[in-house]
């Protein structure tokens, strides 16, 4: 008996580390072979490396984004970063055109560029002026909290020239409440966080309809926004200009 299984065993085929047991994972390594692994952005990286839990919650803002601007035509994002969660966006709308100010965060795009999810990338500050193109959509994560105070109204005010007359802009930041309980790796840089209200109302100056929305870890709700740890302002009908 125990022979018998031992030459069954020594019968099985060898397989090569690129082979699957099972077939149907077998297009992961044809993948890998074809163009090899994908490689995490500069930020992402870091994230991955200091605190795994955070990329998920960063990926559901995405997320929330993408399908709040599902079918827009042409789509905004300013302060990109590495855009590694940008093409979750990409597959709910037509061409994103990703902007940062900062030239490594645009080269470190420009070096894992994908073929097959294309991307616009450009180099701009949007406190020097709006970004010309005439958007349908526009979203912002995570900056607003770095812009000075002293700066806000120039930077959402180019940022609402960039769009068309019908445009949509989602911004998202931490709350000012969340502030107390962030790491000082999340604090750092954070200079302009605001309350639920503050954020309405600087936004009401260039858009007839804001709504905010409360965010706890990777659930958007509308729960009660002082508890809230992230913001989502969801801008619609820009005023005159």
């Amino acid at each position: 008996m125990a022979a018998s299984f031992l030459s069954k065993f020594r019968a099985a085929p060898v397989r090569s580390p690129g082979q699957s047991k099972e077939p149907q994972y077998q297009d992961a390594f044809e993948l890998a072979a074809k163009q090899g692994l994908t490689s995490l952005g500069l930020m992402t990286n870091q994230v991955w490396h200091d605190d795994p839990r955070r990329l998920g919650i960063v990926l559901a803002r995405y997320k929330f984004t993408a399908k709040m601007l599902s079918g827009a035509r042409r789509v905004l994002e300013v302060g990109c970063a590495d855009a590694f969660g940008t093409r979750i966006v990409q597959q709910e709308v037509g061409v994103v055109t990703a902007l940062d100010f900062d030239p490594a965060f645009i080269a470190d795009i420009e070096r894992r560029k994908d073929p097959s999810w294309p991307m616009e990338t450009a180099l701009h500050d949007m406190l020097d002026g709006p970004f010309g193109g005439d958007f349908d959509a526009a979203y912002s994560l995570d900056v607003l909290e770095h812009v000075d105070r002293s700066s806000e109204t120039a930077f959402i005010g180019n940022l609402t020239r960039s769009l068309t007359q019908h445009g949509v802009l989602i911004i998202g930041t931490p709350s000012l409440s969340s502030q107390a309980h962030a790491s000082p790796a999340s604090k750092e840089g954070h200079v302009n966080c605001k309350s639920a209200e503050t954020l309405k109302t600087l936004l009401q100056e260039f858009f007839q309809n804001v709504f905010i929305f409360s965010m706890n870890d990777e659930v958007v709700h509308t729960g009660f926004y002082p508890m809230a740890h992230y913001y989502f302002a969801l801008c619609c009908a820009p005023k005159e200009r």
